[in-house]
């Protein structure tokens, strides 16, 4: 494995796992201590003990391996040690279920340790065994942190290390039926096609998680300090190379302020400097592969020849840097697809255009990080409530989530929940009860009449079901809560399943619509929906289906088989958590300049 920031730089050798290796681990994976909750829960924060003890390793790591700065490899090992003693802190609440089994973790290059350290914390602290899967460009961190993991007592046959390319040990790892539940953080792309391969292969109620990243927007309106804004725009877009999902990608600027407001953001670009991330005079790392660096390169190029490249600032001409760069966009609906790399795309709006701007952002489909910067209260609360997005941040800037403090994960093309360093997280692993009712027989309902009743369902997703403040620094707000996740499909398979089914549904803020054989009321249809029909039909967030396993798979076939957003089947009669969304508001109290209440509404 060679370093980003110098191709000759060799930083270790990774032997890359086989078939038989996979197999190996796969038939040697045990759940860890299930009944022994306690003893999970101080090997865990055993571990943290043990991330900070190793921390110049550790950072020696980051860097040369995931070209990680100083400032970056700091966040990185902090974020995984909260990890740890947040997950182990949860076990003692955690209701009285077994574990699921064997989990599959699938990690991102881009946050080597904190998480893959977090999806492995988590899936450990329920009692699962774990098959972790890091990514290809940093497999030596990874390895680093499972010996930690193994030093501080995690078992071996709880915890295996499967370095490996995404073809080959990736697809192994989630194809089998002897995997009992996924989690995943990359693209949108990779996740559905591993929700695909599981769904034909994994029991139908086995687990997907997938974080899968976003297009993120910020407004900056005419009553924003320009001197605060700039700072978290800067550190939103450009810090980590603009590698992360959170990242800021697309900014919106009052045309009021534009004009000096992107010369100082200019003038704060041409302040950073580019270089090797070992050295603490680098404010800016290198991307992490020759192929990322030519995902980016053609973007500005592009820009430049066509006059909309605003600012660029020139890297080292060794090793892998692209940017930063600015480059002029009309809208965020001129983007068609999420890139990663330290590229900030900007527009200038009017002050009426504001709610045109928030449906704009709703209507990407995406929905992980957006930021605004303003002093005016009413604004805060006008586009937080209409903004489908699983973290906001007000007056600051919109990376860097803490564990416990601000839980973090989207909606939509964003992911499929729960969010991770939250409350819902580690009881995904667990197994609820299935309760495996067999089908009922009943007349075929026509996708046309099923499609009628969805059409009419309709849900307020903005409404609130749950709210909780979160500990944090002083001067700042942290403000969890859950939303109904939108219209529930409840097909029984029985007429009692289905009723239910929509009590629940309803009772968490959803719409729902009921199919099953002689069931009536409003919002239903008496007889049996075909499964295959659950690629086609629209207006529905989740499926319930109290069924057996040949029912259950057909519909995780179908409903894998769809575009879009991974919409979950809902198998187990404790349903709850999988009617609502979560999502999390953060706010700078202290942000310079105080509330401008008397300024006229733009």
């Amino acid at each position: 494995m060679s370093s980003p920031s110098n191709p000759q730089d060799i930083v270790g050798y990774v032997a890359l796992a086989s078939a038989a290796d996979v197999d190996h681990a796969l038939d040697a994976a045990r759940p860890w201590a299930p009944d022994e909750p306690k003893t999970r829960a101080r090997i865990l924060n055993r571990a943290a003990d043990l991330y900070e003890a190793n921390a110049g390793e550790l950072f020696a790591a980051l860097a040369r391996e995931a070209g990680k700065t100083p400032t970056d490899a700091v966040a990185e090992l902090r974020e995984a040690v909260d990890f740890l003693r947040y997950y182990a802190s949860e076990i003692t609440g955690l209701p009285a279920l077994p574990p699921r089994g064997t989990i599959t973790c699938i990690s991102p290059w881009n946050f080597p340790l904190a998480i893959f350290t977090g999806q492995v914390a988590a899936a450990l602290a329920a009692g699962n065994a774990v098959l972790a899967k890091p990514a290809e460009p940093t497999p030596l961190i990874a390895s680093i942190a499972v010996r930690l993991l193994h030093e501080a007592g995690v078992p071996i046959e709880a915890l295996q290390l499967l370095p490996g390319t995404g073809p080959s040990v990736g697809v192994a790892v989630t194809t089998d039926p002897r995997v009992d539940g996924i989690a995943f953080t990359g693209s949108t792309a990779v996740a559905q096609a591993i929700n695909r391969g599981a769904a034909g292969a994994m029991a139908p109620d086995a687990t997907l998680i997938a974080e899968t990243g976003g297009i993120n927007a910020m407004i900056v309106d005419s009553t924003t300090l320009p001197e605060q804004a700039i700072k978290d725009i800067v550190e939103g877009a450009f810090r980590s190379c603009g590698q992360r999902c959170s990242a800021l990608r697309m900014l919106y600027v009052q045309e009021d302020i534009a004009e000096d407001f992107l010369r100082m953001l200019y003038g704060a670009m041409d302040e950073l400097r580019l270089g090797d991330p070992w050295s603490i005079a680098s404010d800016v790392g290198p991307v992490i592969t020759p192929a990322a660096r030519e995902r980016i390169a053609p973007h500005i190029a592009a820009a430049r020849a066509a006059g909309r490249l605003l600012k660029d600032v020139r890297g080292p001409e060794d090793g892998l840097y692209p940017g930063p760069a600015v480059i002029e966009l009309t809208g965020i609906g001129a983007l068609a697809l999420e890139f990663f790399g330290s590229v900030l795309l900007v527009a200038t709006f009017q002050a009426e255009d504001i709610d045109q701007i928030v449906s704009d952002i709703n209507a990407s489909g995406y929905g992980l990080t957006f930021g605004l910067h303003t002093r005016i209260d009413d604004r805060v609360d006008h586009i937080t409530r209409r903004l489908s997005v699983g973290n906001l941040y007000i007056n600051r800037n919109q990376i860097g989530a803490i564990v416990g403090s601000q839980p973090f994960g989207g909606e939509g093309l964003s992911g499929t929940g729960p969010k991770a360093g939250g409350p819902h997280y580690v009881r995904r692993f667990l197994r609820p009860p299935c309760p495996g009712h067999a089908p009922v027989a009943g007349d075929a309902i026509s996708r046309a009449d099923a499609q009628r009743l969805l059409d009419a369902a309709c849900t307020d997703k903005q409404a609130q079901i749950e709210a909780r403040d979160l500990p944090g620094p002083t001067g700042e707000s942290n403000r969890w809560t859950t939303h109904p996740r939108g219209t529930i499909l409840c097909l029984g398979p029985s007429a009692a399943d289905a009723r239910v089914q929509m009590e629940i549904a309803q009772a968490h803020g959803c719409a729902a619509v009921g199919i099953a054989p002689g069931l009536e009321g409003a919002g239903t249809l008496s007889g049996s929906l075909e499964r295959t029909a659950l690629t086609e039909l629209t207006g529905f967030a989740a499926v319930a289906l109290w069924s057996n396993h040949a029912d259950l798979s057909a519909a995780r076939v179908a409903l894998a088989a769809r575009d879009g957003p991974l919409l979950p089947l809902i198998a187990t009669d404790a349903m709850a958590e999988f009617c609502v969304i979560e999502r999390h508001l953060c706010i700078d109290t202290t942000a310079a300049g105080g509330n401008a209440s008397l300024l006229a509404a733009e």
